[in-house]
């Protein structure tokens, strides 16, 4: 299982050597969570942290828009070095060109699901879509408990993607840990995203390893 730490949970101060330590000590990926403080109740990072971190780490850069309307901003983080850009299917009504453009711009794309939103809402563009993510927690903020029942859906992505050969990868983000880890492993989940478990530990390279060894 890929790790994925979210940095939310750094320190901007000192944001680009906290990118450059997580990558040291093992992570896979660097999780950008943008948002607008509508479709969440917070702001945070837009499209010039990841024009700012793409020059100084190797990482696949992971960038999740918790944002109206994403398809505004598509363009503007694919020239600043996004990798993959996931948006909700909550938040675009035209969810099928938003992920066209996604891919337009030579970007991997992603869609994201709320605890709340059924696999079956998305079940339309399972076939175009790079990456399924699904929230284990309510977005806006980290440091939050994992929902365990976020994991049937994990489950059905898994039999979905067997039974029609599709290619996802299937991410969770939320309340991940050493112990959470494990059922999103036993689930059949690929990435795991990890902020204040990763971020606020005193040894940050036993946190990834926990994940990874999940």
């Amino acid at each position: 299982m890929k790790v994925a730490p979210s940095i939310l949970s750094a320190n901007f101060a000192t944001l680009g050597e906290d990118v450059k330590k997580v990558e040291q000590l093992g992570a896979d990926w660097i999780h950008i969570d943008a948002m607008d403080g509508q479709f969440v109740p917070n702001l945070t990072l837009g499209p010039n942290i990841v024009e700012g971190l793409r020059p100084i780490t190797t990482l696949t850069l992971d960038c999740h828009l918790m944002v109206q309307e994403p398809e505004r901003f598509v363009k503007e983080f694919a020239k600043a070095g996004a990798d993959y850009i996931s948006v909700h299917i909550e938040a675009t009504n035209h969810i099928h060109r938003t992920l066209q453009l996604i891919k337009s711009e030579g970007v991997k794309a992603g869609i994201v699901i709320n605890p709340g939103t059924p696999v079956s809402a998305i079940s339309a563009v399972l076939g175009m879509v790079d990456l399924v993510l699904v929230m284990t927690v309510n977005p806006g903020f980290g440091g939050q408990a994992f929902i365990p029942e976020t994991l049937d859906k994990v489950r059905e992505l898994v039999e979905l993607r067997k039974e029609n050969g599709y290619q996802y990868l299937i991410e969770v983000d939320g309340g991940v840990n050493g112990q959470t880890a494990k059922l999103c492993r036993e689930a059949g989940v690929d990435v795991a995203v990890a902020g204040s478990y990763v971020y606020y530990a005193d040894d940050i390279k036993k946190a990834i390893d926990s994940i990874k060894e999940a």
